[in-house]
């Protein structure tokens, strides 16, 4: 199911007139696909916050420019994370029957055994490549982590899509690991050393300098 989202057409581009619409409550946007010319629009920043709030990145849309309804995704979304605003989104109009190409999160679900017994999971990847129709983009890619030993590792081969999507990222990449205690506190130790030996030469130069 896909959420509503109104837009207007606008007239002028460029810096300026963005400014005008963003101090005006307003998020400049385009909305471009197969077939089609790239629109020019706005929407209200509120109403996009609800959308991407409720359904997640990749929610679809039902996205009305001037009246005309437009099935969409936002496919980028460019944030001002200091003044916590939108700056700018570029809209994809698609096809219900043709597939499309998206990133989709993984997220961890179970607990791991190894975990249990003292081990550390690591994680490597943080999302992948999905391939599917557009009502089947699912909101995230399940890692059931429960059978996971120390020393154990999933890849993307082991991950399980559901039905309808194809995982596109290279099936031999790791996603996560359960890696003992020690392992870890020994990864960090040379890089607690180097940060070390970087302080001691910056305190050198300084007392050069004086």
């Amino acid at each position: 199911m896909e959420l509503k989202l109104v837009a207007e057409r606008r007239e002028g581009t460029g810096k300026g007139v963005a400014r005008k619409l963003r101090a005006a409550g307003r998020v400049p946007a385009i909305v471009y696909g197969r077939g089609m010319e790239p629109i020019p629009v706005s929407v209200d920043a509120k109403d996009l916050y609800h959308v991407l709030h409720q359904g997640g990145a990749n929610v679809l849309l039902d996205l009305v420019v001037d009246g005309e309804p437009h099935l969409a995704l936002a496919r980028e979304v460019q944030r001002d994370h200091i003044r916590n605003r939108f700056v700018h989104v570029d809209f994809l109009a698609v096809s219900r029957t043709e597939k499309i190409t998206v990133s989709v999160p993984i997220q961890v679900v179970g607990e791991s055994v190894g975990v249990k017994a003292g081990g550390v999971l690591e994680h490597h990847l943080w999302e992948v490549q999905v391939e599917c129709l557009p009502g089947d983009v699912p909101e995230a890619i399940e890692a059931d982590v429960s059978a996971l030993a120390v020393g154990d590792t999933m890849k993307v081969a082991d991950l399980v899509p559901p039905k309808g999507v194809t995982i596109l990222s290279p099936p031999e990449e790791l996603v996560l690991a359960v890696v003992p205690p020690q392992a870890r506190e020994v990864a960090a130790a040379p890089a607690e050393a180097a940060e070390a030996e970087a302080a001691g030469a910056a305190a050198e130069e300084g007392g050069e300098g004086a």
